[in-house]
């Protein structure tokens, strides 16, 4: 009797796996690609799920992609000599959101004059900014400079191997190159990973890619900018005021200001001081704004 019961039960287990497999819908071929599991663990995003960082992988929300429409209207418009992108630590400050307003203040502040747009986009990893550049956000824009910070959300909250660091590298290098052949007058600044603090073991493995990064500056058309010893100190601990006290990861309009004063030495360098009139078009926001709020944006 007890064998027959196991039996059943191996029975009715089995038919309520195959209903469940039955019901999921079958990923796409790009999904497929990246839930490989191929992909070492630690360069797995959220969810367990990533692909490598040179491999360009678009987001699959519908707000990102309302996004990245935007984006591509935002580019039309011309206008634009300093081109920013990265994720939500280039987008919130250079963003129309209500929630961002003394961001965007101080980004006016610094920049006005200089005819600077925001491409950054929330919770983007490299390979999602790799997309979005080869798939239209900079086509036809020219600008005169590119300013680049992205990494953050491939590195994670926990400290990476070698092949993590390797992987985030490439995946940066793929974006400068795809900058380089979209805009080629274009000087690149590529700026060192911030310090995130809601787990100090990771500024080992940030401090190794930025390394790597700082290797790919020739000084001239592509530029290497690292603040991270005005925002933390040598443990890469964060001075008071510089990041959000609750994530320990998006900068306050301290920390923003510290990457102002980085970079607008090298604009004026570069083009001169700001105008008394700007060009750019006007800052976008979160399409999901009078929705529900989206995380990570």
């Amino acid at each position: 009797m007890a064998r027959f019961i196991r039996v059943l039960v191996t029975l009715a287990a089995v038919a309520m796996f195959s209903n469940f497999s039955a019901a999921q819908t079958p990923p796409s071929a790009s999904e497929a690609a990246t839930n490989s599991p191929t992909v070492p663990p630690q360069n797995r995003g959220w969810g367990g799920f990533a692909g490598p960082a040179d491999k360009p992988a678009p987001r699959r929300d519908a707000n990102s992609q309302l996004a990245h429409q935007q984006l591509l209207e935002k580019a039309k418009k011309g206008g634009i000599d300093i081109y920013f992108e990265g994720d939500s630590i280039t987008r919130r400050w250079g963003a129309s959101d209500p929630m961002y307003k003394d961001n965007l203040a101080n980004w006016n502040t610094n920049f006005f004059g200089w005819n600077a747009a925001d491409f950054g986009w929330g919770a983007d990893r490299v390979e999602n900014i790799l997309w979005r550049l080869e798939n239209g956000e900079l086509d036809g824009v020219n600008p005169k400079i590119i300013v680049l910070l992205a990494g953050i959300n491939n590195v994670g909250a926990q400290p990476g191997n070698d092949a993590k660091v390797e992987d985030i590298t490439r995946g940066l290098k793929a974006v400068v190159d795809i900058c380089r052949t979209k805009a080629p007058d274009a000087t690149i600044i590529i700026t060192g990973i911030f310090p995130r603090n809601d787990n100090l073991a990771v500024i080992p493995t940030i401090n190794k890619i930025n390394d790597n990064l700082a290797k790919m500056a020739d000084g001239k058309k592509i530029r290497y900018l690292n603040v991270n010893d005005k925002l933390a100190d040598p443990d890469g601990k964060l001075f008071d005021g510089m990041m959000n006290s609750h994530d320990k990861l998006h900068p306050t309009v301290k920390g923003y200001q510290v990457w102002a004063d980085g970079l607008k030495p090298i604009f004026t360098e570069l083009l001169g001081p700001p105008a008394a009139t700007d060009h750019a078009p006007a800052p976008t926001g979160d399409p999901s704004a009078h929705a529900a709020p989206a995380a990570g944006h």
